[in-house]
């Protein structure tokens, strides 16, 4: 009986394609391509000449029935995007769902994805991490979402573009407060690089290329949040900190920026007098 492949292809590099990608994009009837002028270097690189059909975001809802059509009447598809795991930041999901529902098989070939890539070359020792994919294109959308998860403790990794990434960045110090952050780079290329900064500084002269952002959790729960700012900083200068000092861990404790904790405390000092 035939079936629908999800088959993941490399992220840079194309000497990270499975051996089972290879032999399963062989033995298909139909290659399902995201962007089939995108795929054919792929393709042609390893030998393999099958009939090729878009699949992409803008006619998903209708290409959805076609390849249905296909595989009931005998025919092996394959799905693939441009790069990396399709339904995954990716068009898919709308087919696979559709072939579920319909009693058609679905079989993952799976490969590399830039998220867990960046991971494990960022060095974060975490048990888990929260994925968000790409972030709406207007700020304060970006804000919106971000903002729901400024308690979660794990990190937080997001996917951007050369054009985005800056507003993006900018959009995490505002939902979250300074915290470290990792840049990972161009994954499996040439220029593939991890750099590592704070979402106070943050700065990209020239962006380049496709990003993976990744920062670190928030700060588990601290009973002294419940104080109001100005408490909270004197609480540690009660313990015999400096009031530089003091700010400095009240922003750690808050997930905030040194300079916002200073400037509040400023305000509230006002208020009181």
């Amino acid at each position: 009986m035939a079936k629908l492949f999800i088959v993941g292809t490399p992220i840079g590099n194309l000497n990270d394609i499975s051996s089972r990608a290879i032999e399963t994009l062989k033995s298909v009837d139909v290659i399902a391509c995201e962007d089939t002028r995108h795929s054919l270097p792929l393709l042609n690189h390893f030998g393999i000449s099958k009939k090729l059909i878009s699949y992409h975001k803008f006619n998903e809802e209708e290409m959805k029935g076609r390849i249905g059509d296909m595989i009931s009447g005998g025919e092996n598809v394959a799905l693939i995007s441009d790069a990396g795991m399709p339904s995954v930041c990716d068009p898919g999901a709308t087919l696979v769902s559709f072939c579920h529902e319909n009693g058609i098989e679905v079989e993952v070939v799976p490969s590399a994805t830039a998220v867990t890539s960046a991971i494990a070359l960022s060095g974060l020792n975490a048990s888990g991490f929260l994925f968000l994919g790409f972030l709406p294109s207007k700020y304060s959308e970006k804000v919106q979402l971000l903002s729901d998860y400024a308690t979660v403790k794990v990190p937080i990794a997001i996917y951007s573009a050369p054009h985005d990434i800056l507003d993006d960045a900018k959009a995490m110090y505002e939902a979250f407060g300074d915290r470290k952050a990792y840049v990972v780079k161009e994954l499996t290329k040439l220029y593939e690089r991890v750099e590592f900064t704070a979402l106070k500084d943050f700065n990209i002269s020239e962006p380049k290329g496709e990003y993976v952002l990744i920062v670190e959790g928030g700060n588990p729960s601290n009973p002294l949040n419940e104080l109001s700012i100005e408490e909270h900083i004197q609480s540690y200068i009660n313990l015999g900190e400096d009031k530089k000092n003091a700010i400095k861990l009240v922003a750690k404790d808050r997930g905030m920026s040194k300079n916002d904790v200073y400037q509040l405390a400023l305000k509230l000092g006002d208020k009181k007098g």
